[in-house]
């Protein structure tokens, strides 16, 4: 059984790539890979697991006000991830989260975001549910 209905999966999954791929690129300075750990954690991401539909139809604009807001976060001072790697990873978090019905706060301390920059090369062509298959329910 998947986490919430499937007619907001699309809309999550673009959005939380989105979401991992602004972070990155508006703000070369900051930690992506602690923004990406600590959002995964996040009451906010815990909202969208459970399919509460204020939250999962939230742009990523919106999503990221609405995260710093609600779980008073600042960005830190850090690397940003390069290239296409934060969009995919934060679409292969939703649909996994989606997929298996796992929190958010479990994948991602069992697929962490080093695991998923290394991995990126070998699952980027694939399919995003195949690549999710692949790497297999933790």
């Amino acid at each position: 059984m998947q986490a919430y209905a499937e007619a907001y999966l699309s809309d999550v999954v673009e959005n939380q790539g989105k979401l991992f791929d602004m972070v990155a690129q508006d703000y070369p300075d900051k930690d992506t890979k602690d923004f990406i750990s600590v959002y995964m954690l996040s009451k906010t991401r815990k909202c969208i697991d459970e399919g509460k539909a204020y939250v999962n139809t939230m742009d990523a604009k919106e999503l990221l006000k609405y995260f710093t807001s609600t779980e008073n976060y600042a960005l830190k001072t850090g690397k940003a991830i390069e290239g296409f790697a934060p969009n995919w990873i934060g679409e292969f978090y939703a649909y996994y989260q989606w997929y298996y019905d796992i929190p958010s706060a479990k994948i991602i301390k069992k697929i962490p975001v080093d695991f998923l920059m290394k991995a990126y090369l070998g699952l980027r062509d694939l399919e995003l549910d195949l690549a999710v298959k692949k790497v297999g329910k933790v």
